[in-house]
Parts: C-alpha cells; sequence; structure tokens
C-alpha cells in the first residue's frame, strides 16, 4: 500500500515538473532585444524600390541578368541607334544637333561609371553594410531616427533634382520633334516613328542621370551618419569618460572614414576627371571661330553640364563638410584641456579640492557659454565649437593624459581622403586652381 501511494505522489509530481518546463519553452528564456532590425524593415524596402525602379537590383541571376541588360540598351545602345537614324545633314541649324555626340557620350560614360560602380558595391558588401545599417546596432536611438529621417530626405532630394532636369529635357526634345518633324528622318509611319524615338531618347537619358545622381546622393547619405556620429562623439567631453575610451571611439570613427574612402576614392577621383575633361571639351566645341551657339543647338549641352557639375558638387560637398566635421574635433579636445588646466589652477589655490562656487558673472570665460553673440549668424559646420563644456574632469584625468589625447587627435585626423589626399578646402583650392589655369590656357587656345 505504501508502494502504491509513493508511486502516485511520483508520478503526480512528474507530471507537474513536465507541465512546468513546457510553460519555461513556450516562453523565451531572454527577452527579444529591440535591434536594428526594425529600423532596417524602414530603410531597406524603400531603397530596394529604388534600385528596381532604376534596374540596379542585382539579389538574384536573373535580376542581375535584366539589370544589365537594360543597362546595355538604355546606356549603350539607344544612344547609339539614334544617333545614327536621326543624322541629318540637310536639317535647317537648328536641328542639325552638332553637340549631340559628345553630350551623349558624356552621359554614358558617367552612368557606366556609376552603375559598375554601384553594382560591384552592392554585390561585394551587401546592402546593409554599403549604407552602414550594420553600424547603427550601437548608436542611439536618436541617431537612427535621424538617419532615418536623412535617408527619406536624400531620396526626395534625388527626385528635385532629376525631375525637373527631365522635364526640361522632355520640353527640348518634344520642340525638336514637333518643329523639326517635315525634316527629320522616319521609317514608316512618320508620327508613330517620332514618337518611338522621342520616348526611347527620354527613357535613356533618365536611366543615365538617375544612375549618377543615386550614387552621389547615397554618398551623401553615408556622409551624413558619419556627422551624426561626430555630433554624438563631441558629447564626451561633457560626460565623466576615461581618456582610453575618447581614444578608441575615435579609433572607431577613424576606420570608418577609411573604409568610405576606400569604397568612395575611385569614384571620386574619376568623377573629378571625367567632369574637368567634358567641360573642357564643351568649352573648346563652344567658343570655336565656326560654332553656332544658341538655345536650340547647345540646350542639350547645357543641361548636361548642369546634371554633371551638379553631381560632383554634391560629392565634393559632402566629403568637405563631414572631413572638417571630423577635424574640428581636435579643437573640441583643445579646448577641453585647455578648460580643465585653468580651472584646476582653481584648484590648487585652495586648501581642499572642490569646485568653487564662483558665478558666471564674474569669469571672463565663463566655461559652456558661447562667445560669440546670439545676433550673428553661424555656420552649420560649427555645431561642434559650440559644444558648452563642463569642467569636471580635473580631478579624475590627469593633465599628462589629457596633453595626450590632444596631440593623438592632432596627428590622427579623421576624414575622407581620395589615395591619401584629405578632401578638405585646402584640397578644393588646389583643385580650383587646377581648373582655372586649364580653362585659361584653353580660353588663350581658342579665342586667339
Amino acid at each position: 500500500m505504501d508502494f502504491l501511494v509513493s508511486l502516485f505522489i511520483y508520478i503526480q509530481t512528474s507530471k507537474e515538473s513536465l507541465y512546468r518546463t513546457m510553460e519555461d519553452q513556450s516562453h523565451p528564456i531572454l527577452p527579444k532585444q529591440t535591434s536594428i532590425s526594425s529600423h532596417e524593415g524602414l530603410e531597406l524596402p524603400s531603397f530596394g524600390s529604388w534600385l528596381k525602379w532604376v534596374f540596379v537590383d542585382q539579389s538574384s541571376i536573373w535580376r542581375t541578368g535584366l539589370s544589365w541588360s537594360i543597362f546595355f540598351v538604355l546606356a549603350i545602345g539607344v544612344p547609339l541607334v539614334t544617333h545614327f537614324l536621326l543624322s541629318c545633314s540637310s536639317c535647317d541649324a537648328n536641328h542639325s544637333r552638332p553637340y549631340h555626340v559628345v553630350s551623349q557620350i558624356s552621359l554614358s560614360l558617367f552612368a557606366m561609371l556609376s552603375f559598375i560602380s554601384l553594382s560591384c558595391w552592392t554585390r561585394k558588401f551587401g546592402l546593409k553594410r554599403f549604407l552602414f545599417l550594420d553600424k547603427l546596432s550601437d548608436a542611439s536611438e536618436k541617431v537612427r531616427h535621424e538617419y532615418k529621417q536623412q535617408f527619406q530626405n536624400s531620396m526626395k532630394l534625388l527626385c528635385l533634382i532629376v525631375f525637373p532636369c527631365f522635364a526640361a529635357e522632355c520640353v527640348y526634345k518634344i520642340w525638336w520633334y514637333v518643329s523639326g518633324a517635315t525634316e527629320l528622318p522616319y521609317y514608316g509611319n512618320m508620327y508613330l516613328s517620332d514618337t518611338i524615338l522621342c520616348m526611347l531618347e527620354l527613357c535613356s537619358w533618365l536611366y543615365r542621370t538617375t544612375i549618377f545622381f543615386l550614387v552621389c546622393v547615397l554618398f551623401r547619405l553615408i556622409c551624413h551618419l558619419q556627422i551624426l556620429r561626430l555630433e554624438i562623439y563631441a558629447l564626451v567631453f561633457q560626460k565623466e569618460t576615461e581618456v582610453e575610451t575618447i581614444m578608441m571611439e575615435h579609433n572607431k570613427i577613424r576606420r570608418t572614414f577609411r573604409i568610405i574612402s576606400h569604397r568612395f576614392r575611385a569614384f571620386i577621383l574619376i568623377s573629378l576627371i571625367m567632369v574637368t575633361a567634358s567641360q573642357l571639351a564643351f568649352l573648346v566645341m563652344i567658343t570655336r571661330s565656326s560654332a553656332h551657339v544658341n538655345i536650340f543647338t547647345a540646350g542639350e549641352l547645357a543641361l548636361c553640364s548642369i546634371s554633371l557639375v551638379t553631381s560632383l558638387f554634391i560629392c565634393l560637398r559632402s566629403a568637405t563638410k563631414v572631413t572638417h566635421k571630423a577635424q574640428k574635433v581636435t579643437g573640441l579636445a583643445a579646448k577641453w584641456h585647455v578648460c580643465a588646466t585653468i580651472h584646476s589652477f582653481d584648484y590648487a589655490e585652495t586648501e581642499t579640492p572642490m569646485v568653487p562656487q564662483v558665478s558666471s558673472d564674474h569669469l571672463v570665460f565663463p566655461f559652456g557659454a558661447d562667445l560669440e553673440s546670439d545676433d550673428e549668424e553661424g555656420d552649420e559646420e560649427d555645431d561642434l565649437d559650440n559644444t558648452k563644456l563642463v569642467p569636471i574632469f580635473t580631478n579624475t584625468i590627469s593633465f599628462q593624459k589629457r596633453q595626450a589625447l590632444v596631440k593623438y587627435l592632432e596627428h590622427n585626423r579623421a576624414g575622407i581622403t581620395v589615395f591619401g589626399f584629405m578632401v578638405d578646402r585646402t584640397w578644393l583650392h588646389s583643385i580650383f586652381g587646377i581648373q582655372l589655369a586649364l580653362l585659361l590656357w584653353m580660353l588663350n587656345k581658342t579665342i586667339s
């Protein structure tokens, strides 16, 4: 009898433990962590749709084949075929298109550079790594939100740049076909032939322009993410942080800048060379004594120049802006070091090392106060300089550590580089001087 009772109690205990085990398995042991996946879910579909819209999505074999096929058709085939089909030696001066070849070659070369670069980046790194979405897992919620907002603004900027240019191109093409309908060569039905050729040319122009503008806007987006990281990094000088932590975080930022520079340095350099060469070629053609220049013949050439120069301007401005943001960290660290050093002398004059309760009205340069007047308009790049410093480091961080940190930042500057050359205002001034010298030399050869 006692044996049966013991067996019954054992069976009941086993059932209860089994039920508890099943309940524990139904609930995860560790709570789900809020990761970047939800943020990426908001970003990647939008970017993926843009890649599909411009036919650059190469996530599978058949999409890769479709992407390259459309590229060869719209970027190379259509401009080549329409040039020979619409060549008209008997047309009037307004429909002869003397600058059509050089403008189409420039657009096709830029589209080829952008398409190959974007294809290599997305295939080698993937969308997450290419857009540095994997780096956002350690970022704050503010950085994620602002990066998401900036991504949406970048897509809006792409539309604001491409659509007005496309509208101007549509107006020019429609005028060219309608006004020269009786003079232009046609095949079969005149209206159907002109409509098909006009649509093909417009689609080709929109595809090529969107491709290289997309790469420039994405580079601007990546640079803006680094600006957000630098703004968060500048806040470490307001907290009780060790020098080793500050230096390690700066090393991470420098490594990210090096990765961005290695990815985009060839694209930036080749774009700069191609834009300079194309603009000099345009200048030679329109400054010849026999050149016939007006809005009808050179309108497409002017639109091509505006598009190429604008795309290069976006890249150079983004790189220069993030470089100067990174270099301002050195000035901020030096300012923090000076403030802490001066305040430490005030400690030495007192018997007990405690923070003196001095009113900010009695200080010549109060800590955390802006030296500039609020009525003056400040530069948007001076946000790091306006970081308010709180002198709480004098007891915890020695003078030698602060001095070593400042020296380290001075000799290890971060920023976007192009084959070792820092893309800052000095580099841009050098490029401008070289291009101005080429321009004056070219004008001397053509005009004289």
